[in-house]
């Protein structure tokens, strides 16, 4: 894999982040570490309008391209979420190209639905959403019968499969890869140790998963992301990689 195409999410300075690190400092260490690409989080703000300016500046500076992880949800009450636009204006002002969030509880599409969708999406930031953690729109079913949707309304948004979620759902990450794979634009690579209650996220190489396998299976154009807690540098570097390695 180039590593153009390697991700750095910034969940993987989460140790930084305990310690009063702010998004700035890990985009420096995401250069660091020769990267071109890299993954803020929404919730790793301390003042986004105070922080915005610097990380714009510098992602410019740097050429970086830059993904934006929002935890909410497209759908809340069975609607659009209101706050969707005020996501995308601060996407904007951080220059970001790829924006993420949750499903939600979403039933239909109704016909204001389709159309605020497209207000959003005019803004030319490329959009996905993600298998989360919840039984409210992690699961296999709830992906699927979403992007169905999404395509049958011509709405360019695409979806995010992360290698690490369906364990927590109850589901299986390798049936998931073969079902979904068509809808995939994004890859959130990690590794698990064990199932259902008892399952922990950990580095690649240290579980159980067949990361090697699903990325086989899933397609191999799309930007990949290195998405976990790390203890120090060595195991960012690992992960990397192992990435580059893989063919």
């Amino acid at each position: 894999m180039k590593k153009s195409q390697i991700v750095l999410n910034h969940l993987a300075f989460a140790s930084d982040r305990k310690n009063g690190g702010q998004q700035l400092d890990m985009l420096k260490k995401v250069v660091g570490f020769g990267m071109q690409s890299a993954e803020l989080r929404r919730e790793y703000f301390d003042d986004i309008i105070a922080e915005t300016p610097a990380i714009s500046a510098y992602a410019k500076s740097k050429r970086l391209r830059l993904f934006y992880s929002v935890p909410d949800d497209i759908f809340v009450n069975h609607r659009v979420n209101p706050k969707l636009s005020a996501y995308y204006h601060e996407a904007i002002q951080l220059g970001v190209s790829v924006i993420k969030f949750n499903i939600g509880d979403f039933d239909i599409l109704l016909p204001e639905d389709i159309a605020t969708l497209e207000t959003l999406l005019q803004m030319g930031i490329q959009t996905n959403i993600e298998n989360d953690q919840t039984q409210t729109s992690g699961k296999m079913r709830v992906i699927e019968k979403f992007m169905v949707a999404i395509h049958e309304a011509n709405l360019t948004i695409g979806y995010v499969y992360d290698m690490g979620n369906w364990r927590y759902v109850g589901e299986d990450e390798m049936i998931a890869a073969k079902q979904l794979s068509s809808y995939v634009k994004y890859i959130h690579v990690k590794d698990d140790k064990g199932f259902g209650d008892e399952v922990v996220t950990v580095p690649l190489n240290a579980g159980d998963i067949a990361w090697q396998e699903i990325l086989h299976i899933l397609p191999q154009n799309v930007p990949v992301a290195i998405e976990y807690p790390t203890a120090n540098e060595q195991v960012i570097r690992d992960g990397i990689q192992a990435l580059e390695v893989f063919s």
